[in-house]
């Protein structure tokens, strides 16, 4: 009976979860570009039943900037998370294949993580010119490593056993060795990573476009929105920082609860 209670309770995080990220980019999409305008008349409202996030010193509504600039980030962290695990996909097959790509994989994983990852981030960023195609390949580039490593880790793990060792005496290729033993084995390792880069890849968006080296002014994402309110927190203007944070850091929590969650419903290890 405890058992079953707390499989129910994973699986109810996992739904609450997926519930409110799926508003919040339902939200998102629904948002015209009208309703960005600027309207002089209605500037510098503080938060109101009327505009919940307040207004900003051009008029505009900031609940809806907020909502547009999450489901931006969103946009970019689905596209980055999912490159990050396609690399690191490839790379922890590559080192399955023998020694020297072994080593070679290894010494690129060590090599990435010995620098912060956040300055490698902004210097690609940088040299592809900003934006969002910047960003997401900065990102895709940079948050790979530890998700390699657990990859690794587990095809190392299973490439010792006996039906792997079977196939090999049958005259299997290494390639459908790969594609029809590994694969298999590592899919449940691979999704839980690319649902926990997730909010890495968010996080780090947020922060290299508050830092000007990311999105475009012209966007609503939620480091411009940030950037943009700094200049006026210190006329009172609180609401224009609090909210958009605030909200950042709640879908930022919903999708490390939904990989944490996720994780413990499919790992046998972790399974009660």
């Amino acid at each position: 009976m405890i058992r079953f209670n707390i499989r129910r309770k994973t699986i109810m995080k996992i739904a609450l979860s997926v519930f409110f990220l799926l508003v919040i980019i339902v939200s998102g999409i629904s948002i015209t570009d009208e309703k960005l305008l600027i309207n002089m008349e209605g500037k510098n409202d503080a938060p109101s039943w009327h505009h919940l996030f307040g207004t900003d010193w051009l008029g505009r509504d900031m609940l809806v900037r907020t909502l547009k600039g999450l489901t931006l980030s969103i946009g970019v962290g689905i596209l980055a998370a999912l490159s990050s695990s396609i690399i690191a996909l490839f790379l922890s097959l590559l080192a399955s294949w023998n020694r020297m790509w072994d080593r070679f994989v290894t010494w690129l994983i060590d090599l990435f993580l010995s620098v912060p990852h956040i300055i490698v981030l902004i210097l690609i960023s940088f040299a592809m010119g900003g934006g969002f195609y910047g960003v997401v390949i900065g990102l895709a580039l940079t948050h790979w490593p530890s998700l390699t490593r657990i990859l690794r880790a587990e095809i190392l793990q299973i490439k010792t056993a006996d039906y792997i060792n079977i196939s090999m005496k049958l005259g299997k290729s290494k390639l459908w060795i790969a594609r029809n033993h590994f694969l298999p084995h590592i899919l449940p390792q691979l999704f839980v990573g690319f649902l926990l880069i997730f909010p890495h890849a968010i996080l780090h968006e947020a922060a290299i476009t508050f830092l000007g080296f990311g999105l475009s002014p012209e966007q609503p994402a939620i480091g411009i929105i940030l950037s943009e309110s700094m200049r006026y927190l210190s006329v009172g203007m609180w609401w224009l920082a609090f909210f958009p944070g605030l909200a950042l850091l709640i879908t930022v929590s919903l999708f490390d609860m939904l990989g944490k969650n996720v994780k413990r419903f499919i790992d046998p290890f972790d399974a009660r």
